[in-house]
């Protein structure tokens, strides 16, 4: 039978180890309650960063930062069919003036993707056609801008083409859908979003539709400040159809012969960024000159 001092020592350990017990408990809840803070705000900034950076629309056009391993694991579209005829060239129903001012504000807060000077604004001719040449992806393309159609539209882009400011840029965006087929360039930064440090007005009519061989501007609808269109360098050119409203200033056209190096790129596919039929090139696409006459 235990002494009373084997008993006291017996409930001395047995306190010493609840102690210990209740102690390593208490230091597990706050290592689980540590962690669980720090995964909790791993979370809350995930979600954040993936609420902030997700895309609404669609049918934005791709970033130039996806990665390639991204793209390879991305959906490629082609277009089912692709018009051989010729869509007819584009006419003004009422001719504009012989001569014509235009206007190139800068864009407050929006800096050129590529350095490059506003073109004159008086005394624009409103006359006659310019003929331009691109290498697109080793090919050469004909573009010939129509004065009539679209002079102020057509003074940019030769004095762009003039400043090299096309040069060495990626053409960013390809739709092969059945409604709209056209590859879309003019944006050094390739991401859809850059310009030239200013904009311009549409030279747009009810009667201007779109089809094979029409080239047009590509914009973001009407400054909302302003009422004035969004134009700046990028461009389209469509190479099957395109069931647009008329609200892209068509300002040329490209011929049967160059349209074949166009429709080489198209059928190589567009590797989707969100709507089928819409994104990037799959095979990348590089203007290397576009040269004025």
């Amino acid at each position: 039978m235990p002494t009373n001092e084997q008993r006291r020592e017996a409930a001395k350990r047995k306190l010493e180890r609840q102690l210990a017990n209740r102690a390593e408990r208490a230091r597990k809840r706050r290592i689980f309650g540590v962690v669980g803070t720090v995964v909790a705000v791993v979370a809350v900034v995930g979600l954040v960063y993936w609420l902030a950076n997700r895309s609404d629309d669609p049918v934005t056009p791709a970033d130039a930062s996806t990665s390639p391993s991204a793209d390879a694991e991305a959906p490629v579209d082609t277009p089912a069919n692709i018009p051989t005829e010729l869509a007819p060239a584009p006419k003004r129903p009422q001719a504009l003036p012989a001569k014509v001012t235009c206007e190139y504000p800068a864009e407050a807060g929006k800096p050129a993707a590529k350095p490059a000077q506003a073109p004159p604004t008086a005394d624009i001719s409103a006359e006659g056609t310019v003929v331009a040449t691109a290498n697109i992806a080793g090919g050469d393309v004909k573009l010939t801008l129509d004065r009539a159609l679209a002079p102020c539209t057509v003074n940019s882009f030769a004095s762009l083409a003039k400043q090299g400011y096309f040069n060495n840029t990626r053409c960013h965006r390809l739709t092969t859908s059945d409604g709209l087929q056209v590859l879309q360039c003019g944006d050094p930064s390739a991401s859809g979003s850059g310009g030239p440090g200013y904009s311009f007005d549409d030279e747009v009519f009810p009667e201007v539709k779109y089809g094979r061989g029409i080239l047009a501007m590509a914009n973001a609808g009407k400054n909302p400040e302003t009422n004035k269109g969004t134009n700046g360098s990028q461009f389209f050119i469509v190479y099957g159809t395109a069931e647009l409203p008329p609200n892209y200033s068509a300002f040329g056209t490209i011929d049967a012969e160059s349209l074949k190096k166009i429709d080489e790129i198209a059928k190589a596919g567009t590797t989707r960024k969100g709507s089928p039929g819409d994104g990037s090139p799959k095979n990348p696409v590089t203007i290397s000159t576009v040269t004025v006459a």
